[in-house]
C-alpha cells in the first residue's frame, strides 16, 4: 500500500491538472452517500466522507476528517484528515493519503473549478478572507482559471495573520497586500473568496461591486456563516451539491430571513461542468450587472477524484 505525505499530494496535484479532474469527476458521477457529521467535545466535529465508482479499475475512497475550530489559539491548523484509497472491487487499500492536504487543495480547485463558470473573465482583482490553508492556496487556485488577477488582497480578524500570509504570497511573487478595511476591501474586489470558520455574517451584501463573484467555503454546518442574507438577495446562487442546502448556515440562515428561497437556486457544480454557464456580466432585473455566490460544504467526489490524480499522477 502506497503512503502519500502532505508534501507528496502537494507535489502530484499541480491546480490546473486538479481543476481539470475535478470537472472530469462532475461530468463522470459518483456514488456519494450522504457525508456523517458527529459533534465531539469542545465544539469539534468529525465528518466521515466515502465516494465509489463501480465497473473495471474502479476505487472507492473513504475521508476521515476532524474539525476544531479552538485549534487557531494553539497554533495548530483547524482541519486535519486522512483519506483511504481501496479497490472498489476488490476492496483491498491501495493508498493512505494526508487527507488534510487532500481536503485543503481540492476544496481551493472547486472553487476554482465554479470561478471558470461564474467568475468574470477580466477578473483581475481578488480579496480573500480568511488566512488559514485554504485561504493561503486561493489566489494559486483562482489564478489557474482566471490568469489575469494580478491584485490580492488579505483580510483576517488578527491582522498580523494577514499580514504575514501577504508577505508570504509576496515571496512568491504576487502582487499581495492586507486589507484593514474588509468592507472597502470587499468594494474594490472582482472576486471575494472566503475560507473561514465564522459564525456570524463577515461579507455583507451591501458592499458587492457590480459583477462581482463571491465565492464561500467555510460554512459546512448550520450554525456557521461568512455572509449575510443581502448576498443571497443580490446574487444569482449555485453549490457544490445540494447538501448545502440542507447542511450550510449561509443557506439556512439566508432562507430563514426570507433573503433566499432554494428555487431560486441556479443549479451545482456538476450542472456547471455539464452544461456550463458562463457569465456575461448583462444587467440584471434590478438595474446592475449580475452578481454571483458560489457556496460550497465539500463532496467526497472531489476527494476521489483528487486522490486519484495523486496515486497515478499528472500526467
Amino acid at each position: 500500500m502506497q503512503n502519500f505525505d502532505a508534501a507528496a499530494v502537494r507535489q502530484r496535484s499541480p491546480m490546473p491538472a486538479l481543476v481539470r479532474a475535478l470537472q472530469r469527476a462532475f461530468v463522470a458521477g459518483a456514488e456519494v452517500p450522504q457525508r456523517h457529521v458527529h459533534a465531539l467535545p469542545d465544539g469539534a466535529t468529525l465528518l466521515l466522507m466515502p465516494a465509489w465508482r463501480s465497473g473495471a479499475g474502479a476505487r472507492l475512497g473513504v475521508k476521515t476528517v476532524t474539525v476544531c475550530p479552538g485549534n487557531g489559539a494553539l497554533g495548530l491548523p483547524g482541519v486535519h484528515g486522512v483519506f483511504t484509497l481501496f479497490d472498489a472491487r476488490t476492496g483491498v487499500p491501495l493508498a493512505v493519503l494526508d487527507g488534510s492536504e487532500l481536503t485543503a487543495r481540492r476544496t481551493a480547485a472547486a472553487s476554482a473549478l465554479a470561478a471558470s463558470y461564474l467568475a468574470r473573465p477580466d477578473a483581475r482583482r481578488l480579496l480573500v478572507v480568511g488566512a488559514g490553508r485554504v485561504a493561503a492556496l486561493m489566489p494559486e487556485a483562482l489564478r489557474a482559471v482566471r490568469p489575469g488577477i494580478d491584485e490580492i488582497a488579505v483580510w483576517a480578524r488578527r491582522p498580523e495573520a494577514a499580514e504575514a500570509l501577504a508577505a508570504a504570497w509576496r515571496a512568491q511573487g504576487l502582487a499581495a497586500r492586507a486589507a484593514p478595511d474588509l468592507a472597502a476591501a470587499v468594494r474594490r474586489a472582482d472576486v471575494v473568496s472566503c475560507a473561514t470558520l465564522a459564525a456570524a455574517p463577515l461579507v455583507h451584501g451591501a458592499w458587492l461591486a457590480p459583477g462581482a463573484h463571491l465565492d464561500l467555503i467555510g460554512s459546512f454546518t448550520p450554525a456557521m456563516r461568512e455572509s449575510d442574507g443581502e448576498c443571497f438577495a443580490r446574487c444569482r446562487v449555485w453549490v457544490d451539491t445540494a447538501e448545502a442546502l440542507a447542511k450550510a448556515g449561509d443557506v439556512l440562515q439566508a432562507t430563514a430571513e426570507g433573503r433566499f428561497a432554494p428555487e431560486r437556486l441556479q443549479g451545482t457544480l456538476a450542472d456547471l461542468c455539464r452544461n456550463g454557464r458562463p457569465v456575461d456580466g448583462a444587467p440584471s432585473a434590478a438595474g446592475g450587472a449580475d452578481c454571483t455566490l458560489f457556496k460550497s460544504v465539500g463532496n467526497a467526489i472531489e476527494d476521489l477524484a483528487a486522490a486519484e490524480l495523486v496515486v497515478d499522477g499528472p500526467g
